[in-house]
């Protein structure tokens, strides 16, 4: 093992929720079956992820019994810092040499990218939580690649088409220059024209950082009535706020947040978010097994309530597990083709299958954040304002270009 590899492994265990690999075992001495996820644990993702997910997924090995195919489970967790080659050097640690038997989340697209890439050639299964591009189910796909949550696809189509149809006709991006945010763009402003919208420019701001007002002067002077932001976690978080200190939104300006999270209408506050709109396939207050399973989540999390990579990571490791069970095996080649022939049902999905491209189709909903007049208890930040079914939100199969699907 590399110092480096030491280091990380080290520093991603520490911060997690527990202070040592949280280890649920039954009576027995079997060789664990180990969960690796790969998080941002320190960067601009950490909050709509990090400790979150890990948790997330203890609560769905403790909901599965604790054990798989009579061998304990063990969940272990990494900072990959959003960076390619760190992810794909631990993903290949974690499977050579502690004989990890799934990986997940992947925070970043580039790193999710490149930790699909390792689990194609290793044949590991990889449950892609984190990640948003859409090149995950597209030309760079992969037979052990399921992609959860949401993609830029649906996150583009749900938010972009809804607001260029609401009279939000001319458009301009500040995007997160890396492969998450090149693919949020380049889905958005397919919506948008489709639509009947057009494109005045884009911006590229680099991951990280902290002051966004060369960005939003060029975003004003252009003249578009609306501001895509195809940016995530703390960027948007600072780029929605400082919009808001300039008077972007006042002078008539709209923002479309086209990745936003419930952790980030907590973050910015509830009134400077008010009106604005994003797509999601789940909401802790959608229904009694929602709360039920958020309250649980919250509970360990110091009163947070959880977002969509938390409650995604429960849902993929609910289902692996359910499919290993049930395949009688880890062997990736089985339990993937048993993953595609089940629907998935967990609190928020009824009977949700997976495409052979690896695409959850996950029923989509666009939310918008409500005046804090309106809500009723703490965290109640939202109204649904449609919802989105599974052939509308998601790419179509023969679109993608990923090789895996038949001619």
């Amino acid at each position: 093992m590399t110092t480096l590899t030491r280091r990380l492994l080290i520093g991603g265990i520490a911060t997690a929720p527990l202070a040592r690999p949280a280890i649920i075992r039954a009576q027995s001495t079997s060789k664990p079956v180990k969960l690796g996820l790969l998080s941002d644990m320190s960067g601009p993702y950490r909050d709509v992820g990090g400790p979150g997910n890990r948790l997330a997924v203890e609560l769905a090995v403790q909901d599965f019994g604790g054990s798989v195919l009579d061998r304990p489970i063990e969940v272990m967790q990494a900072d990959d810092q959003n960076k390619p080659d760190v992810s794909s050097s631990l993903a290949r640690e974690w499977i050579d040499a502690q004989g990890v038997d799934v990986l997940m989340d992947g925070a970043a697209s580039s790193a999710g990218l490149a930790v699909q890439q390792v689990c194609r050639e290793k044949k590991r299964i990889y449950l892609i939580t984190g990640p948003a591009t859409s090149e995950m189910t597209g030309k760079q796909c992969s037979p052990y690649g399921i992609h959860f949550n949401y993609d830029t696809y649906a996150l583009a189509h749900g938010t972009g088409d809804a607001v260029t149809k609401a009279g939000g006709k001319s458009w301009y991006f500040i995007t997160a220059d890396y492969a998450f945010g090149y693919a949020l763009e380049k889905d958005t402003m397919a919506a948008v024209k489709a639509a009947g919208g057009q494109v005045l420019g884009a911006v590229r701001a680099p991951l990280g950082t902290a002051d966004f007002s060369s960005y939003l002067v060029q975003a004003q002077a252009s003249g578009a009535k609306v501001i895509g932001l195809a940016n995530a976690g703390t960027d948007l978080q600072n780029c929605v706020k400082q919009a808001s200190e300039f008077g972007l939104t006042q002078s008539g300006v709209k923002l479309a947040t086209l990745l936003m999270q419930i952790s980030d209408v907590a973050s910015l506050g509830q009134k400077v978010c008010t009106g604005l709109n994003y797509t999601d396939s789940f909401y802790w207050d959608m229904s009694d097994k929602t709360r039920a399973w958020s309250k649980r989540w919250s509970d360990k999390m110091g009163g947070m309530v959880p977002g969509l990579l938390h409650a995604g990571n429960y849902c993929a490791a609910n289902h692996w597990l359910k499919c290993v069970k049930a395949a009688g095996t880890t062997d990736a080649d089985a339990v993937v083709a048993k993953m595609k022939a089940t629907p998935i049902n967990d609190f928020y999905n009824t009977d949700v299958k997976i495409r052979e491209d690896g695409r959850v189709m996950h029923v989509m909903y666009l939310w918008q954040v409500k005046p804090p007049s309106e809500s009723k208890s703490k965290y109640d930040y939202c109204n649904l304002v449609a919802t989105i079914k599974p052939e509308d939100a998601w790419r179509p199969l023969n679109e993608g270009g990923c090789p895996l699907v038949k001619a």
